[in-house]
């Protein structure tokens, strides 16, 4: 990696690495500069000049710097589709099909596929590089293998080096056009990262879920806060990568549109067609140079060049169809192995989510159990300070500064003291009767 890394990456001069340190040292205490990501080399100030790496069909890879303006023109984009690749704004994950690119944002794969070449801003993240080194591995290793032929009587092995075009031209579904196998190296890399993020997600969260429930805290609510939010934020990233995926395979009409490998073999075809009318109709006129009656042959000509031109679109117009209808089942049938994953991923982290919800859920009857514990304590404290206050009312009454002849007896107390006790023990019984009688108190 570190390799790779060296050949990718251009060297800095001096300059370019004075004024980060500069722009380092002038940045606000506390916050950090960009990480994973060269902007000095993605973007020069003056030129308008960014850093890419390029892959072209044979698996080789160079860094080129590429204006915006100059991007455009080779790939036949707007400039709203160089701008979600554009690593200083945070875009949702984006799959479009134009006439001769496909503009993909997946995490943080972003790149331009053509029919001949893949580009790709060149940054310092890992996820970048391993789509690199992935996409030069199976550019390389499909160029030479062994293809199976079966005919009617016998099955042959053909054996032998084999270029894009040959590997294209055969039948069999495993081998896809470039676009398309670029196309599967991004899939596969941003379903990994997304499943290798739930994963780490789903490590970190129930342990702390079942602490949680084994011990309420304000450090285990809070951890568990964090780890909710994070839950959300990826699990809408991995909804986004699924609607954009099922969005494809749900439109033919895009999927047609990305078969760039197909539509540049037509127009390729129609341009040499087109030359090639235009050759027959010069060396027919050269022919007819001296004719016999010049006024008859313009319009013979014209028959047979329309002739001609009928029958090469109607020629082209069902190669056109079969080959749109071959593209996109196979688009179809690679798109639907990388939904099922990203699929999987997301119902994975729905899991989760359910999981934390049951916490939640758990914690809430718990402290509801506990608020209830406490009302029903709030009750019988009531009731016994209602039967305290008894024994106050009745010394208050004795209290007064008056005579009866109950003063005089020895015995007055006693007997006042018995009755109160009494009487407070018969009203606190009637309480807690009547409160487990309603069913405000556990029997």
């Amino acid at each position: 990696m570190a390799e790779l890394k060296e050949r990718l990456l251009p060297p800095k001069p001096q300059s370019a690495i004075n004024l980060r340190d500069a722009a380092y040292r002038s940045s606000a205490p506390g916050r950090q500069p960009f990480q994973g990501m060269d902007v000095l080399g993605l973007k020069k100030r003056g030129q308008g000049l960014r850093s890419w790496i390029r892959v072209d069909a044979s698996g080789n890879s160079q860094v080129i710097e590429v204006d915006k303006f100059t991007m455009m023109r080779r790939c036949d984009l707007p400039a709203r589709d160089l701008r979600l690749l554009d690593p200083l704004f945070v875009y949702p994950s984006t799959i479009l099909g134009r006439e001769k690119a496909i503009v993909i944002n997946l995490e943080q794969i972003r790149c331009i596929i053509t029919a001949d070449e893949v580009l790709l801003l060149n940054s310092l993240d890992s996820y970048v590089l391993q789509y690199v080194v992935e996409l030069q591995r199976r550019l390389t290793t499909s160029g030479v293998g062994e293809v199976w032929q079966s005919d009617a009587a016998d099955l042959s092995l053909r054996r032998g080096s084999r270029s894009f075009d040959n590997v294209f031209g055969s039948t069999s579904p495993d081998y896809l056009p470039f676009e398309f196998r670029a196309l599967e190296v991004a899939l596969e890399a941003a379903c990994t990262f997304l499943d290798s993020q739930a994963a780490e997600l789903e490590i970190e969260a129930y342990p702390l879920l079942d602490e949680l429930t084994s011990k309420i805290s304000t450090l285990n609510l809070e951890r568990v806060r964090r780890l909710k939010s994070r839950l959300v934020a990826l699990t809408r990233r991995v909804q986004k990568v699924r609607d954009e995926i099922e969005q494809l395979m749900d439109d033919d009409g895009d999927m047609a549109e990305m078969y760039l490998t197909e539509k540049k073999k037509r127009m390729e075809t129609s341009f040499y067609g087109d030359q090639s009318v235009m050759g027959y109709r010069s060396t027919d006129c050269a022919s007819i140079s001296a004719p016999v009656s010049p006024v008859s042959s313009p319009p013979e000509a014209r028959k047979l060049e329309k002739s001609l031109s009928i029958a090469r679109s109607r020629h082209e117009s069902m190669r056109s169809s079969e080959s749109a209808t071959e593209s996109i089942e196979e688009l179809e049938m690679l798109l639907e192995a990388y939904f099922v994953v990203i699929d999987s991923t997301l119902n994975k982290l729905t899991s989760l989510k359910e999981y934390i919800d049951d916490t939640e859920d758990f914690i809430n009857i718990q402290l509801d159990n506990v608020r209830n514990q406490l009302i029903q304590f709030e009750l019988l404290l009531t009731t016994a300070t209602f039967v305290v206050a008894i024994f106050g009312v009745v010394a208050g009454i004795f209290g007064m500064n008056f005579s009866i002849p109950l003063f005089d007896d020895p015995g007055a107390f006693k007997w006042v003291l018995i009755i109160s006790g009494v009487t407070g023990a018969i009203i606190f019984s009637a309480f807690v009767w009547f409160f487990k009688y309603r069913r405000l108190m556990p029997l």
